[in-house]
């Protein structure tokens, strides 16, 4: 079984609203990379994201993007030998809302790099929520939070 997690989240605003808040480097570095997110998401460049509350410059590589849609990253793993491949889907629900999921794959199946995973899920997720909250409430959930 190949190791990879899924989260996923609902938020109450249409999909081209959501998606621009992940896409748009000034938006994203509202809620989620803090230390700021160097350029938007278009395909075949690569970011710096930064974090207030983590060290370094994080390299994302940006795959593939289908507008309203899809945005496929490449960044390194945590042992850093190797990349992962986070997927994020963006699709309306029958209310006007956005579901939004986010994979990643590509983890070596072994104890550190399984244990590397479950936190990088347990950051996904909070994306997720802080995606959700400054979206649809203008709030930084992030602020304060480490």
């Amino acid at each position: 079984m190949e190791p990879k997690f899924t989260v996923k989240c609902k938020v109450q605003r249409p999909v081209a609203e959501v998606f621009d808040a992940v896409y748009d480097a000034s938006k994203l570095s509202q809620y989620f990379t803090t230390g700021q997110s160097s350029a938007p998401l278009d395909e075949g460049t690569q970011v710096i994201w930064r974090f207030a509350d983590y060290p370094g410059d994080i390299k994302v590589d940006v795959k593939q993007l289908v507008r309203d849609k899809l945005i496929v990253l490449e960044w390194a793993a945590a042992n850093r030998d190797y990349n992962t491949t986070v997927e994020m889907q963006f699709s309306t629900t029958d209310d006007g809302s956005t579901q939004v999921k986010i994979t990643e794959s590509g983890w070596k199946d072994n104890e550190q790099d399984l244990k590397s995973s479950y936190g990088n899920c347990e950051g996904w997720s909070q994306m997720c929520a802080c995606l959700k909250a400054w979206v649809e409430h203008g709030i930084n959930l992030r602020k304060g939070y480490f």
